[in-house]
């Protein structure tokens, strides 16, 4: 079976490594936590053992999901692409019902932040955008309803 690219923006690939060498950092301070714990006696009643045991197995998750997703990274630079179709990376402007102009750029999860204008490509409107063309109209469901919007210009930036 063919392993699934995880597509990032350069940024996105050096968050997930900070996080992750983060994470390989706390691991010996949690082993501490759970001997010192330990040493206490009574583990049935040692709520620092319990804590200490739920978060190295939350630390041990975490650092299984980022080695997997840094293992799977495609690192894309937008400015290298190019295309009439809206593609991962892409800067995309369309106009709303309003005729209200709304820019968007089509990032990993990991980089999505939509106040900063930066969807991910596996969000709803994300996925309606791939592969249009401008002067395409998409159709995105939103919690209050149906949402139109006109593809306006696509960059590669």
């Amino acid at each position: 079976m063919a392993v699934e690219k995880v597509p990032m923006l350069a940024e996105g690939y050096e968050k997930l490594t900070a996080d992750l060498k983060a994470l390989r950092e706390e691991r010996p301070r949690i082993v501490d936590a759970i001997e010192e714990a330990r040493a206490h006696g009574d583990l049935s009643e040692n709520a620092e053992y319990h804590a200490a045991k739920e978060r190295q197995g939350q630390v041990e998750a975490s650092i299984a999901d980022l080695e997997d997703r840094v293992s799977r990274a495609q690192i894309i630079d937008p400015a290298t692409l190019s295309g009439d179709k809206v593609v991962f990376g892409a800067t995309v402007s369309m106009l709303d019902e309003d005729e209200k102009p709304i820019r968007y750029q089509i990032v990993g999860q990991t980089e999505a932040d939509a106040k900063k204008g930066r969807i991910s490509y596996s969000s709803p409107m994300g996925r309606a955008l791939i592969g249009k063309k401008v002067g395409e109209e998409i159709e995105v469901t939103v919690p209050s309803g149906e949402r139109f919007y006109l593809i306006d210009k696509i960059e590669f930036i």
